[in-house]
């Protein structure tokens, strides 16, 4: 008797094991794993999650159309980098998501939403507190995340945490600094106290500002941290003018 599996069991499975690697591969470059422009090993990977090169195979190519990925010819599959023009376009598409998101919740959302939200920022500030940029970093995320899903557009909620996504790839230190994390805090506190009063323009106009003012941050950290490269260039230029004279 044959034990083969019907082709639509197979599939499943198949699915559902190409989905499990493809979260795994995602969580890693998220977490940063795998750095941007780093190459990704199928025959590695494959054997690093204990499964066949097929799913791995696969996971690649929904990666790909994920925007997490690129899949050259011939070279392989590499994280993407994300220029800081494709970062600030991202922020540009957020604070009108955000705005949006910021009215209807001051409208719709229930008691229990908004104690979440609260329980959220007094988390945050403890993690400030703290100096835990890793956990606030984590909350932070879930913050903004909860906040779109609470708007109850499912369409919305999926093209967000697709450039969520995307643009944890960009290179920023914005959390990292203990002075800025206190003034998202604050930010965060003001969003949802303007939610909380059913001001619909008040809650909206936070939301805003908020994605653009981590917009203008995100600017002034790549222009230092561009500075610092150039000067960093130019000193060994010299010291290499010097060793030669």
């Amino acid at each position: 008797m044959s034990s083969a599996l019907h082709p639509t069991i197979a599939l499943l499975q198949s699915s559902s094991l190409t989905s499990v690697v493809q979260r795994e591969i995602e969580r890693g470059i998220l977490e940063g794993a795998y750095s941007p422009g780093s190459k990704l090993n199928e025959a590695v990977l494959a054997e690093k999650l204990g499964v066949s090169r097929g799913p791995v195979r696969e996971a690649f190519r929904m990666l790909d159309e994920a925007g997490l990925v690129r899949t050259e010819k011939n070279r392989g599959v590499f994280v993407r980098s994300i220029p800081i023009a494709e970062a600030l376009e991202i922020f540009d598409l957020r604070a009108a998501m955000d705005e949006w998101v910021g009215k209807r919740l001051a409208s719709s959302i229930t008691g229990t939403q908004l104690k979440e939200l609260k329980s959220l920022v007094g988390a945050m500030e403890k993690a400030v507190k703290e100096q835990d940029a890793r956990q606030y970093h984590v909350l932070n995320l879930k913050f903004h995340d909860r906040m779109v899903e609470m708007a109850g557009n499912r369409k919305l909620t999926d093209t967000y945490r697709k450039l969520i996504k995307e643009l944890s790839l960009f290179r920023r230190q914005n959390l990292a600094d203990s002075k800025l994390m206190r003034t998202f805090l604050n930010e965060h506190k003001q969003i949802v106290k303007a939610i909380a009063s059913g001001d619909n323009q008040a809650a909206a106009l936070a939301m805003h500002d908020h994605v653009m003012q981590s917009r203008q941050r995100t600017i002034d950290n790549d222009s230092r941290q561009q500075s610092e490269t150039l000067i960093q260039s130019m000193s060994a230029q010299a010291q290499r003018t010097e060793s030669a004279v």
